[in-house]
């Protein structure tokens, strides 16, 4: 991949603003910026300097603020130059032209992060990361993407990898120095060894259950007979009246769907109409209706009335829910009534009681013990889910050689096998062709 050339590109939104950035970054960035910027002749690294912005002519065309980041201490390890103009397009797309006529080349989209991934200073998980915390859509989001930038993932995984590397090392040389009489691991000794790695390996694997969660979100349907209060508990988890609540049972006819945060995750609610025998016609389509969206979300809450008990016909759905997987019970309007089943949650939409139990259990339910660990760090992608599967699998060989008692020269093949796999989490192995499709979905100037 080149990187002997120097880069351009806008990395502010398109649109106006009070404020624009370009961005370069390559060995020529300071002399190029120099070519169009007056005032830039001599910059001093990281300080910003008052420099103006010139045409072909030499005519001033905006006052900008130029800043000089002197390789490895930037970004993207290389010379960089990071201007901030006045956000008006036509500036912008003027700054960049001026930079491609002085010698520069316009960027590929995350050929910025992608520079600072080969030149050492970022690892491939903290700039999958990156691209995580430009796309949050909640603080929370945003938070867990700071922690894998922080290299929280990278952590979790290099003693890991260590424990593997030092396996490897045992068993050749074993082979290398036989005739030294080097003592070589019994099978109890490597079973040892094995155990612990395994058990790290597959609790990061199924971390990937509660990091997918937090990337994409999921979808929560809330069902029920009528008049339960389904409509009263999608506004209160929603914090906002969205749907139309009254004493008339039926009020709900067809789906009403909202996305909110419940702690910190993107969560799609769907409010669905009261499920009873209706011969309305308009009724019963959204009756079916109501059922398609059990089927179809990641989580559903039955919801029944606690001041009634659950009757034979919220039994039936419930039910139904165990059925399609993941649900919950709840009991609502606990101010008004008692009749809590064992293992459901009581809660109260109008006074707003348990409603931050019920949002966390929603979370627990959805991705099990996940709050917990979520400061540890993570799996957040499929690649890495499908690399550390890889592993375990290898991993999983590796015991069956070794309980066969197989020759140490066939074991070692599996454990750089998972090791190749290891590996490919942190980038250390990885493919252009992966490379270039993880990058090219970052947006261009980043």
């Amino acid at each position: 991949m080149v990187l002997n050339d120097t880069i351009v590109a806008i990395s502010t939104p398109l649109g106006r603003s009070g404020i624009g950035v370009v961005r370069l970054s390559g060995p020529g960035s300071r002399h190029l910026a120099s070519c169009f910027l007056l005032g830039f002749a001599q910059p001093q690294p990281r300080q910003a300097h008052l420099c103006r912005l010139t045409d072909e002519t030499g005519a001033v065309v905006d006052q900008v603020l130029a800043t000089w980041f002197a390789a490895p201490a930037s970004f993207t390890g290389q010379d960089m130059v990071e201007v901030s103009c006045h956000g008006a397009p036509v500036i912008l797309r003027h700054t960049v032209e001026r930079a491609v006529s002085a010698g520069a080349r316009i960027a590929t989209p995350g050929e910025f992060t992608l520079r600072a991934y080969l030149l050492g200073r970022i690892d491939l998980p903290q700039a999958e990361a990156i691209r995580d915390l430009i796309e949050a859509t909640t603080l929370y989001q945003a938070k867990v993407a700071s922690q894998q930038l922080g290299g929280a993932l990278s952590r979790r995984i290099a003693p890991l990898k260590t424990q593997w590397i030092e396996m490897i090392s045992l068993l050749e040389a074993g082979i290398d120095f036989a005739e030294d009489d080097v003592a070589v691991a019994s099978q109890a000794d490597l079973l040892a060894r094995l155990d612990p790695l395994e058990d790290g390996l597959a609790r990061l694997a199924r971390s990937f259950a509660f990091g997918r969660v937090v990337q994409e979100g999921f979808s929560l349907a809330i069902v029920g007979r009528p008049n339960v209060g389904k409509s009263s508990l999608f506004n209160a988890l929603l914090e906002q009246d969205r749907a139309i609540v009254t004493e008339i049972a039926g009020t709900t006819r067809d789906l009403v769907t909202e996305t909110a945060a419940i702690e910190g995750i993107p969560v799609r609610l769907i409010d669905t109409a009261g499920i009873r025998l209706s011969s309305d016609l308009v009724e019963s389509l959204g009756i079916e209706r109501s059922h398609q969206a059990m089927a179809d979300a990641d989580l559903t809450l039955v919801v029944y009335d606690a001041s009634h008990g659950l009757d034979p016909e919220s039994r039936s759905l419930l039910e139904t829910a165990r059925q399609q997987g993941r649900h919950l019970l709840v009991a609502n309007k606990s101010d008004a009534g008692a009749f809590v089943e064992p293992g459901a949650i009581a809660v109260s939409a109008r006074t707003g009681e348990n409603l931050e139990l019920l949002r966390r259990r929603i979370v627990e339910a959805i991705a099990p013990g996940g709050l917990e660990q979520a400061g540890g760090g993570f799996l957040t992608s499929l690649r890495q889910k499908g690399l550390l599967d890889e592993a375990l699998a290898q991993l999983a060989r590796a015991r069956a050689a070794i309980e066969a008692r197989l020759p140490h020269e066939m074991l070692l093949l599996d454990l750089y096998a998972g090791l190749r796999a290891i590996d490919g989490v942190s980038g250390a192995t990885t493919a252009d062709d992966i490379l270039n499709r993880i990058f090219s979905t970052f947006c261009i100037g980043k």
